[in-house]
């Protein structure tokens, strides 16, 4: 996996992260994300623009369903609510306090994020196309 970090021409110091590009609610989070994220510590890109698809390939994840965060970070994936909880870790505080949701076991952490994925679309709708990040973003995507 290191060889896909350096492909892109990032450190492994950054992390990837993986999205739905068509959701409305991942999109706001991956908002949230770069706007907290003071460290440039998160880079990210669509699961269906086709650097999604070809991290996806790479790793062995390409049957993942669209619903599934997925976070790259060294040699490591992870999904879920796991995926989100590192995410919070890696943000400035208090963000970062969520991080001691970990404590509880994975069945319950991931069945409220697969709650919230199966009804992400009904909370703020879905688009047609993935989303167009601006110029001042445009750095944090990969491509």
């Amino acid at each position: 996996m290191n060889e896909l970090f350096l492909s892109f021409g990032t450190s492994m110091e950054q992390s990837i992260i993986l999205f739905d590009g068509v959701c409305n609610y991942c999109n706001r989070v991956v908002n949230f994300i770069i706007e907290h994220d003071k460290n440039n510590r998160f880079l990210f890109a669509p699961l269906q623009s086709e650097v999604g698809k070809n991290i996806l390939n790479n790793c062995g994840l390409q049957n993942l369903q669209m619903d599934t965060l997925i976070l790259l970070e060294g040699d490591k994936i992870f999904t879920h609510s796991t995926a989100v909880l590192r995410i919070f870790r890696q943000l400035p505080a208090p963000i970062n306090w969520l991080y001691v949701g970990i404590v509880f076991p994975r069945f319950l952490r991931d069945a409220v994020y697969r709650a919230i994925a199966k009804n992400r679309h009904h909370i703020l709708g879905k688009r047609n196309e993935c989303m167009v990040p601006d110029d001042g973003q445009r750095d944090k995507f990969l491509h």
